[in-house]
């Protein structure tokens, strides 16, 4: 059987995964803080014919082998973290981190996950929480007779409460970073959790140490460049493509073997 119907059923599949990584980019250009991903592939093994320095005749060497590869296949699937484009919402609870940094998260199981997203809001209690209700870390809660919440690029959170002239502290938000961001697991919800390759969260000072500034009333919108990704989507289909020809290609091949006739 020939080997080009195999390594081209591999670059099919390899394909097929980038497509799906390249649709959930798409899918989520407009999810806030989101991390677009890229698929990273590796050839496989090589079959070796004839080995390069292989002596060819008495005092003489091979200057080159015969080598034929075996396909592709998928390595990784990479978090890339460039900074998103900042939208200004003129909300006081949208915040956005400016540079390296997440938000914590405090999970309902107690588990503390990260995120970029920071489109905050209020539950019953004046906790600041996400989306789903979980509250941000460390937690911050804000009194009922707020007329004002400001919060600093170093995370100061202060409230104007009614009848008052003078702004009270409630507050400090803290980022935590990674010594290798790409090795997070992503949890959907925009949350991410540590794993071996990341290493463990470091929290501190928004603007010290290497994190990032909070800036209130903006947030962070999708890495998600839409030409790149439509680009990618071209390439990747005619790659494709290009592989389902070689499955035809050598299927013909096989047909006109199987026809000889003497």
């Amino acid at each position: 059987m020939q080997r080009s119907l195999f390594i081209a059923a591999t670059g099919m599949e390899a394909q097929r995964l980038n497509i799906d990584v390249i649709s959930n980019n798409l899918a989520n250009v407009n999810t806030t803080g989101f991390k677009k991903s890229r698929a990273d592939f590796q050839d496989l093994l090589y079959q070796g014919i004839k080995s390069a320095g292989a002596a060819s005749a008495e005092g003489v060497e091979l200057p080159s082998g015969i080598q034929v590869g075996l396909g592709v296949k998928p390595a990784a699937v990479q978090k890339m973290f460039q900074q998103g484009d900042f939208v200004s919402t003129g909300n006081n609870l949208d915040m956005v981190i400016e540079g390296q940094g997440f938000f914590q998260i405090s999970k309902p199981d107690g588990e503390i996950a990260y995120s970029r997203s920071g489109s905050f809001k209020l539950d019953s209690e004046g906790s600041i929480v996400n989306s789903d209700g979980y509250a941000l870390e460390p937690a911050i809660t804000i009194p009922s007779n707020t007329l004002q919440i400001t919060i600093t690029q170093d995370g100061t959170v202060s409230v104007l409460q009614a009848g008052s002239s003078t702004p009270v502290e409630v507050g400090q938000i803290e980022l935590a970073q990674f010594i290798n961001p790409g090795g997070l697991e992503a949890l959907g919800k925009n949350l991410f959790t540590p794993t071996g390759s990341s290493g463990e969260a470091t929290a501190g000072t928004p603007g010290e140490d290497g994190l990032g500034t909070i800036n209130q009333g903006f947030l962070e919108m999708s890495n998600v460049n839409i030409v790149e990704e439509m680009v990618n989507m071209i390439v990747s289909q005619r790659a494709y493509e290009l592989n389902s020809k070689v499955v035809q290609s050598s299927d013909e091949m096989l047909q006109i073997a199987n026809n000889i006739k003497r």
